[in-house]
């Protein structure tokens, strides 16, 4: 009797992960409403290119590749965490499949996310300081170095999770 209900208790368990599901298809619906964005962006530089200053068209640039990557950590994200908690994802024949599908673990793909994170995070502060006026008051400079220590606090973040994968991976070989 115990051992049914151990292995209903177990069962029930399993299949809890499809729970996960909806999570990655709101994600999936997620990149679509970044794609309208991008394309907003994109028909908005179109249009005012000949209009617009230098440092205008490469902040507009530079938001378009910070999409881009959000979008390409999403499809990472989506890819790897469906695969590695819910279920495998049959396209192995397929000539289009990413040649990392189904090779990142759990902590390859927290690496990832934090370097695309930091890649973002340096987007951005490239944005703010190609948009620096000649004189910051107070708030805006208070502003950049609040920006300039969350960017730290993330590249360090990052290498302390690198440290820790190199540590924990030795670890593990060497028993």
């Amino acid at each position: 009797m115990s051992n049914m209900i151990e292995n209903g208790i177990e069962s029930t368990i399993f299949r809890s992960r499809w729970l996960l599901a909806p999570f990655y298809l709101g994600l999936v619906f997620s990149i679509v409403l970044l794609l309208i964005k991008f394309g907003q962006e994109l028909w908005h530089m179109t249009f005012e290119v000949l209009v617009m200053s230098e440092s205008d068209i490469i902040v507009g640039i530079l938001a378009l590749v910070d999409m881009s990557l959000v979008g390409s950590l999403l499809l990472m994200i989506i890819f790897s965490g469906y695969e590695i908690f819910v279920s495998k994802i049959e396209v192995a024949g397929h000539e289009d499949r990413p040649s990392w599908m189904g090779k990142i673990d759990f902590s390859g793909l927290k690496l990832k996310v934090i370097g695309a994170i930091v890649a973002i995070s340096a987007i951005d502060l490239l944005k703010t300081f190609v948009n620096l006026p000649d004189t910051l008051s107070d708030d805006q400079f208070n502003a950049l170095v609040l920006k300039i220590s969350i960017h730290l606090v993330f590249v360090i973040s990052g290498v302390m999770f690198a440290l820790m994968d190199k540590i924990a991976g030795s670890t593990n070989k060497d028993h």
